[in-house]
């Protein structure tokens, strides 16, 4: 397979760069769930306080479930795990709580935002997740592609 390419693998930038993306978003819903937030879950009524600590829960099992996927391919990248391996269905993205839309809507704007952002971060991970299924498409260099033309000439 000289001078061939597969393309199906995350490319590690791009892991690497929704990992740092997924770790300072943690660390922000970190922040404001256990610190900053406790003044506006607070001043909720009761229920919508319950609610606030089921939608903290779930931020955290996004982002977790995103990690782990990224730390996997990292994992495939660096050789650790083979790619096959990876596509386990317990090394897969696992499956993340939905957040109805009246019950964001009744969150304060910062838990929104943290809501929002992990929601986004999540189906994009989620895409390149069902991307692995996909047929890997080989790309043969062009330089290759010369050569061989050149090789049939002679």
């Amino acid at each position: 397979m000289t001078g061939e390419i597969a393309t199906s693998r995350i490319h590690r930038r791009l892991a690497d760069s929704l990992y740092v993306e997924a770790m300072l978003l943690a660390d922000e819903a970190r922040a404001y769930f256990d610190e900053i937030g406790r003044q506006d879950r607070d001043s909720m009524e009761a229920v919508s306080r319950v609610a606030f600590s089921c939608e903290s829960l779930k931020v955290t099992t996004r982002l977790m479930h995103i990690i782990a996927w990224l730390l996997t391919q990292r994992a495939v990248d660096s050789g650790e795990l083979a790619p096959r391996e990876a596509l386990s269905p317990s090394r897969r993205l696992g499956t993340a709580p939905e957040t109805e839309d009246a019950v964001l809507h009744m969150m304060p704007e910062q838990a929104q935002e943290i809501m929002l952002t992990s929601i986004d971060l999540y189906r994009r991970v989620a895409r390149l997740d069902s991307a692995l299924d996909d047929e890997p498409v080989v790309v043969t260099s062009p330089a290759k592609s010369m050569m061989d033309r050149l090789a049939l000439a002679f």
